[in-house]
């Protein structure tokens, strides 16, 4: 067993615990400046009620615990979703447990569904929900294979698109971290590269991957930006948000960068340009005011922009909290109103909140639709030694939660 699985199994899996180094990160925020604003419809925005979202909590559950077939999810985080043409979802995951699930009780005696500990895992995964909202399918995992030997890709944000400017014909493109093994505190992997991949429709296979952004020349790892955690469709542009690992360093929290890309061009690396702090040009530059952990998602509704990501200090193990701005650069300001959502066990904790639009109420604008944002979160342990906090032991503890939650003017 390779060295780099036989710690992950010792300590958690990867993605889950390099997110939980960073969940303390704090968005430092700067007052409006009147120069900020993108046009009339922007407005405070914050969470005005929120609520568990038991049935996809509850059908990722129902999925991970059949029993029926051995290759296929049974856990997993890093969880992001894009809903295709034909009206099925895609969920993407990265650190993934594949295998049967068991029980209860479990072999520590606890009265919960178990997966044994040879179960295989592998660095990411997707699935398949038809229209419906049924899981129906894992597909074959790993699904984007390792670029070399000691490195792998964890998929984030997707999205369809035109297979090229003005094509009638559409892709979906998967952006991927490519992380490599490394010592400590590169524990989880050392950030190395931002990659696009290609699929095709309707039958999601892996046409190509290209590299748009190489990061292993930049000495200092943690200043290297790895671009996907979220991503934006405005005006004929995708922008694409990203962050660097400082917190991995120490530095008292990751800065967020944005790049941009033309409508149908997030496959060509000659396309991207990256926000320099006073326009647009092909280095990154951290958004001013812009503290966050390294996972973190931002969502338009009208004219403004929604920032979901952890709270600082101690509440960053348990509550999401909220951040607005009129412009895809900010700056940003809040924290608004909190989430804590409920957490499965003491000694757990939540990171990686996402934005799924994908599944949630339609128009999320104050007069359309229901307004029904649905985020999720991931859990894992804190602690990282001992039988009890092996993942393995209470399979409900390595898989995504979800809330639905309304948003009002902030007042």
């Amino acid at each position: 067993m390779p060295e780099d699985v036989r710690a992950r199994q010792r300590t958690g899996t990867g993605l889950g615990l390099l997110l939980a180094l960073v969940l303390g990160a704090v968005l430092l925020t700067a007052l409006p400046d009147g120069n900020d604003r993108e046009g009339g419809g922007c407005s405070p925005l914050e969470i005005a009620s929120w609520s568990a979202d038991e049935h996809l909590t509850g059908e990722f559950a129902r999925y991970g615990d059949d029993a029926t077939r051995t290759d296929d999810w049974t856990g997993g985080d890093g969880t992001h979703s894009v809903r295709l043409p034909d009206g099925r979802v895609l969920w993407l995951f990265s650190d993934t447990y594949l295998g049967r699930v068991h029980g209860p009780p479990n072999p520590v005696g606890e009265s919960y569904a178990w997966r044994d500990r040879t179960a295989p895992l592998v660095r990411n995964s997707a699935v398949v929900m038809d229209a419906g909202g049924r899981l129906t399918a894992t597909l074959p995992a790993p699904f984007f294979p390792d670029p070399a030997p000691g490195q792998w890709r964890w998929p984030v944000a997707a999205r369809v698109e035109p297979r090229s400017p003005g094509s009638s014909r559409k892709v979906v493109r998967v952006l991927l971290w490519v992380r490599t093994a490394g010592q400590s505190p590169w524990i989880y992997g050392v950030p190395t590269a931002t990659e696009v991949a290609t699929l095709s429709l309707p039958s999601l296979r892996v046409e190509s991957v290209v590299k748009v952004l190489d990061q292993s020349l930049v000495a200092d790892p943690s200043r290297r930006v790895l671009f996907g955690t979220t991503l934006v469709d405005r005006g004929g542009w995708t922008y694409v948000y990203g962050g660097d690992d400082g917190r991995a360093a120490n530095r008292p929290a990751s800065s967020a960068y944005v790049a941009r890309v033309p409508e149908g061009r997030l496959g060509e690396p000659s396309a991207w340009r990256y926000w320099s702090g006073s326009g647009w040009g092909l280095r990154p530059r951290p958004l001013r005011g812009a503290k966050v952990g390294s996972a973190f998602s931002v969502v338009p509704v009208d004219g403004t922009y929604l920032l979901f990501t952890m709270a600082s200090g101690t509440a960053g193990l348990t509550t999401v909290t909220s951040y607005w701005a009129c412009s895809p650069t900010g700056p940003w300001h809040g924290p608004t109103k909190n989430v804590s959502p409920a957490l499965p066990a003491a000694g757990t904790a939540a990171y990686n909140p996402q934005a799924h639009p994908a599944v949630s109420g339609g128009d999320l604008g104050a007069g359309g639709g229901d307004g029904r944002l649905v985020l999720s979160y991931d859990v894992n342990w804190l602690r990282t030694t001992g039988a009890s906090a092996s993942i393995n032991a209470n399979v409900s503890l390595y898989r995504p939660r979800f809330v639905s939650v309304r948003l009002t003017p902030a007042g």
